[in-house]
């Protein structure tokens, strides 16, 4: 008797568990244990923002979404980790 296991590959959506802006550039830290950043050029809304605007940043949903109140714009940390971004880099 011959017995097959199947395994599977569990992929688990990225969450983030803190948000931060230094300079033109996000980082994101996530609860796998990776820092990842982008600059904040690769999306329209953030490209001409503020220093101090890029860092009025917050988690939302859970750490599923990073979202900025004050420019009315939410960006999805899958997007981010997905390579999604508005804008091609410099």
């Amino acid at each position: 008797m011959t017995f097959t296991n199947h395994e599977t590959d569990i992929v688990a959506e990225p969450i983030a568990i803190s948000v931060s802006a230094e300079g033109r550039k996000i980082f994101i830290e996530l609860t796998d244990g990776r820092v990842i950043s982008f600059p904040a050029n690769r999306f329209k809304r953030l490209k001409n923002t503020s220093d101090e605007e890029l860092k009025q940043v917050a988690l939302r949903l859970n750490g599923y979404a990073l979202r900025w109140e004050n420019l009315d714009e939410d960006i999805t940390v899958k997007g981010i980790v997905a390579d999604n971004f508005e804008l091609p880099s410099v």
